[in-house]
């Protein structure tokens, strides 16, 4: 895919798809159940989701499974979500992979137990030569450690003598960002009635349409994510130019 962003009417469908799962432990509260109950039916929404996707054409989908803050939840809590993102990894992969889907993860790695690392090492090689859909699941991550990392990244190759700092730019540092081979979001959407972005791809979210929805992430179905869709395919992304410009059509030039 292109990693350029998608300008006019011919964007009403948005090539890649953001999400915050937010809401599950609230789903849970409010049927007086544990909030482990809530993550499981959260893991069931998390298909209904792709499935969305696959039948809409989205190419790309992005989801915030756990960030760098959750660490700091209760040791309980932690402990159960790292069984249930094992048990997800050893139970949907081949299904996935069948379906045409390839899984990555983003993130710091080194913070999960080494049995967790090797699922995902290999989910990744199992499905690495899918394209039907692309599914990158943020597990650990956060924006901020995200371009920290591509700084970092910067300062080794110029102390290396591979990059002069005066070829620093946007460019890149973009192409050392996590997903920096694919377009950037064109769609974000955050259940559970919070209104923010909470260190979720800070940078690749530059341009990003936002859509936010009271329905906890357990309640997603496909009329909600539809309901998505269809706003964002009323907007009109400008991208710094004039109304006029997008609107005006485009002319073929000739070598």
């Amino acid at each position: 895919m292109s990693p350029e962003p998608a300008i006019g009417p011919e964007s009403g469908t948005p090539r890649h798809l953001a999400v915050i799962m937010d809401g599950n432990g609230r789903w849970a509260e409010r049927r007086r159940r544990p909030r482990m109950i809530g993550h499981r039916a959260g893991a069931r929404a998390v298909n209904v989701c792709i499935d969305f996707c696959l039948e809409r054409g989205i190419r790309a989908l992005t989801l915030f499974a756990f960030s760098s803050e959750n660490w700091g939840r209760p040791e309980d809590e932690v402990g159960a979500l790292m069984k249930l993102f094992m048990n997800a990894l050893e139970r949907e992969v081949e299904e996935l992979h069948r379906r045409g889907v390839r899984v990555r993860f983003i993130g710091e790695r080194g913070r999960f137990s080494e049995a967790i690392r090797q699922r995902m090492d290999e989910a990744e090689a199992v499905t690495a030569g899918n394209d039907r859909l692309h599914l990158s699941i943020a597990a650990s991550y956060g924006g901020r450690w995200d371009i920290a990392q591509a700084a970092r990244a910067l300062a080794q190759d110029v102390a290396a003598g591979r990059l002069s700092p005066d070829a620093i730019d946007e460019h890149a540092l973009h192409v050392r960002t996590c997903l920096a081979d694919l377009p950037p979001p064109d769609l974000f959407i955050r259940t559970g009635g919070d209104l923010r972005i909470s260190n979720f791809l800070l940078w690749q979210l530059a341009y990003t349409e936002l859509w936010f929805t009271e329905a906890l992430w357990p309640e997603l179905d496909a009329a909600t994510l539809q309901s998505a869709l269809d706003d964002y395919a009323r907007r009109q992304r400008r991208f710094g130019l004039t109304g006029a410009q997008v609107a005006a059509p485009r002319t073929e030039t000739s070598a």
